[in-house]
């Protein structure tokens, strides 16, 4: 799979409305998916491995994406089998009092991945250029309405992009995606959330009302992505209308950058190296 097809280069203008939501490349099966999906995790363990034994890179996973586009299960199964250990997910919901006491990069700064780990962000810092634009809530945000002028969104894209440009030179490797689904699948999953019992509680009314502004959200993701997709901290437009193809996506592209990241098992000083054969001698004389 050719990972570049999803990659927003820098400075690219595009249109969402004709980039294909239910492309699959050259998969024809979701059982081949799945076979290449699980290869991927047995190397994303390994790697992962490498990362925290190193304990000098990060790494951070954007996802962001309409409701019903499949956020959470991509998480779950492109990331099982993952160390514990190394594995940071947050969520970031309606901003609380305390926060909003605070910049809006202020909750994002506490939830950073530490080296050698790899942070997920379940919706992201972006929330502020799309939800908070699209609904126009930069009032309940407590800026000095003088500093709330027409370049707000341009001047959130400079924030965003020096705040990536930040963590990229201090050792955090950045990927972001964008889970692409169509209106027409967002619909058929959410009356499949409303029709089966089990997926009852995924569904409320806020969802209806938030589908009545799938417009202008296409519109704010479109500018976002590309005011703030860099080399450093490249957007993936990943095709979500099939599942299983979605998660296989993601996972190569997650694969093959950390493939490219030097990271390797510490190496022991020559004296440690040494007395590692005492140390061995000593264990096998215990009785």
């Amino acid at each position: 799979m050719d990972i570049s097809y999803f990659n927003v280069k820098s400075n690219t203008k595009f249109e969402l409305s004709k980039i294909q939501t239910d492309y699959t490349a050259e998969y024809k099966s979701k059982s081949d998916a799945q076979a290449d999906l699980k290869k991927n995790i047995k190397k994303m363990i390994r790697l992962q491995d490498k990362l925290y034994a190193e304990d000098k890179y990060s790494m951070l996973l954007i996802f962001q994406a309409m409701d019903a586009a499949g956020k959470d299960g991509t998480i779950k199964h492109v990331m099982s089998g993952l160390n514990p250990q190394g594995t940071q997910v947050f969520s970031f919901k309606q901003p609380s009092a305390e926060e909003l006491n605070h910049d809006y990069l202020w909750r994002i700064n506490k939830c950073l991945p530490e080296r050698g780990r790899i942070g997920i962000f379940n919706r992201s810092y972006y929330e502020e250029v799309l939800v908070v634009r699209v609904h126009n809530l930069t009032g309940s945000e407590k800026i000095p309405a003088e500093l709330v002028t027409d370049k707000i969104w341009q001047q959130r894209f400079r924030e965003i992009n020096d705040f990536e440009k930040h963590l990229y030179e201090n050792g955090t490797v950045i990927l972001k995606f964008f889970l692409h689904v169509s209106k027409e699948e967002q619909k058929r999953r959410f009356l499949q959330r409303i029709e089966k019992e089990s997926k009852n509680w995924k569904f409320s009314e806020a969802d209806l009302k938030e589908r009545k502004f799938w417009d202008e959200y296409q519109k704010c993701y479109r500018e976002a992505i590309e005011e703030t997709s860099k080399k450093h901290a490249p957007w993936f437009i990943i095709p979500a209308d099939k599942k299983w193809f979605m998660r296989l996506a993601v996972s190569q592209i997650i694969v093959e950058t950390m493939e490219k990241m030097p990271i390797n098992y510490p190496r022991l000083n020559e004296e440690h190296e040494k007395k590692l054969s005492t140390y061995k001698q000593a264990l096998e004389k215990e009785t």
